[in-house]
């Protein structure tokens, strides 16, 4: 039996770069269907706390998530020490994407994989070298 993935909403509440009617509407749409999600206030701002929810988060197997474009979810997601699994994550954009169109992915049982693969991530950069 495949696993369910979990949900991740995200509303977007500092950088306000998502249509306010998008993520109202996804926000009401998953209330309504009474499925079980998380959701958070802002990611970029739980990254740069480094929240330790985000790596339980990605502990916990499969995630669907409703943010922002997938590179820059992998990234936050990446900063916070806690990079998603490649083959256990979907991104639904709400900045590009319709309400229905991520309403229906995020209840969909099935998981999309679309974390972009191949690029250096946080831990892969090069560090700073401190001047002497």
């Amino acid at each position: 039996m495949a696993e369910v993935p979990r949900i991740l909403y995200c509303h977007c509440a500092y950088a306000q770069v998502v249509p306010a009617e998008v993520k109202t509407a996804v926000l009401r749409k998953l209330c309504d269907a009474g499925v079980a999600f998380d959701a958070v206030p802002d990611l970029c701002e739980m990254s740069a706390r480094q929240d330790p929810n985000l790596q339980n988060l990605v502990s916990g197997g499969c995630v669907k998530i409703a943010a922002c474009y997938p590179r820059a979810v992998k990234w936050l997601f990446a900063a916070a020490k806690a990079p998603l699994p490649p083959d256990g994550a979907e991104v639904l954009n709400m900045r590009v994407q319709t309400a229905e169109e991520i309403v229906t992915a995020l209840l969909n049982t099935g998981l999309q994989p679309n974390v972009p693969q191949g690029k250096v991530t946080a831990e892969d950069a090069p560090q700073p070298v401190a001047a002497t």
